[in-house]
């Protein structure tokens, strides 16, 4: 049953964290293999599960140690129709274990959730092609009828809401705000950048968050940033109106471009002490960015130190 669908908790301003880069941790720091970046497909075995379990435990119990709401993001960021097909994943079987990836957020819901660190929960969902490259840009009209496969599952679940991670252009943006809007669920829309601060189809982030909200009749609860470092879109986040949309942060470890990230061969996990700080600068300019968490590279170090930096600022 879902609890916070109506009522999103961190829309009221406390912070909240989320966790890291799941793919590049349980593949860099795991040691497993991952098809496609598919951390769902863990979920298939038992002791793929309890990779996932020790993975967001770790997370959790940071927001909980600190008295910080956590969002539990679903690992279904691959779980979609396209990439199902590749991993082998029959439709059926693709609802089915988005559902189970709701299910065993809610076990970790009860385990981890008090009073002082509430905890909704999200369905993850990705971009139909590459999170770094927004190849073919499909319609607003086929990014809408692709995603409202995966956003419809999550509303039958216990889901509160549902986020759009690396979206890297308008158009998909705003077919899967519609898609989220049709199956009632509420869809936060996070947007990857690239070193100048642009979306990688070209765009200003400004552009981006106007263009979507002017499209869909303000549908997102919010926008975030996600898949670059700090440094990379810093300079775009000064107090005007359009940044009061922006509410997350996700960024990466690594002060490297895309490309270089693409070729690199070992993980570059950068400073997480300046990470943090970096984030509390941020919300010193910004106070309302208040979802904070981490993207490739990073891991449950990263949003400890997001937590010891902005919990003395919040």
């Amino acid at each position: 049953m879902t609890k916070y669908r109506q009522s999103l908790p961190q829309l009221n301003n406390r912070l909240f964290l989320t966790d890291g880069g799941i793919e590049t941790t349980i593949i860099y720091h795991d040691g497993i293999d991952l098809p496609y970046f598919a951390v769902f497909d863990l979920l298939k075995t038992e002791k793929g599960t309890r990779v996932l379990r020790e993975y967001y435990s770790r997370h959790a119990a940071i927001a909980r140690a600190n008295g910080l709401g956590f969002i539990l993001e679903s690992p279904t960021w691959r779980a979609s129709a396209d990439w199902g097909v590749k991993l082998g994943y029959t439709p059926s079987a693709l609802a089915d274990i988005n559902r189970q990836s709701i299910a065993f957020l809610e076990t970790l819901r009860k385990e981890f959730e008090t009073a002082q660190s509430p905890m909704p929960i999200s369905g993850c969902i990705g971009p139909r092609g590459d999170g770094y490259d927004p190849g073919r840009i499909m319609s607003e009209t086929e990014a809408e009828d692709y995603h409202s496969g995966q956003a419809q599952v999550f509303a039958t679940t216990a889901a509160d809401m549902v986020t759009a991670i690396t979206m890297t252009n308008i158009n998909e943006a705003v077919g899967l705000t519609r898609a989220a809007k049709a199956a009632t669920i509420p869809v936060a829309i996070s947007f990857t950048v690239e070193t100048d601060g642009r979306l990688p189809s070209g765009e200003l982030l400004r552009e981006a968050i106007e263009a979507v909200d002017s499209r869909t009749g303000n549908a997102p609860a919010y926008y975030m940033v996600n898949c670059a470092h700090p440094t990379h879109f810093d300079g775009a986040l000064v107090k005007v109106d359009w940044t009061k949309r922006i509410r997350g942060i996700r960024a990466n470890a690594s002060r490297c471009s895309h490309a270089e990230l693409d070729k690199a061969t070992e993980l570059d996990a950068g400073n997480p002490a300046e990470f943090g700080q970096q984030y509390r600068a941020i919300r010193d300019r910004l106070g309302h960015i208040n979802v904070l968490g981490g993207c490739c590279g990073t891991d449950h170090r990263h949003v400890e130190q997001i937590a010891l930096a902005c919990r003395k600022a919040a």
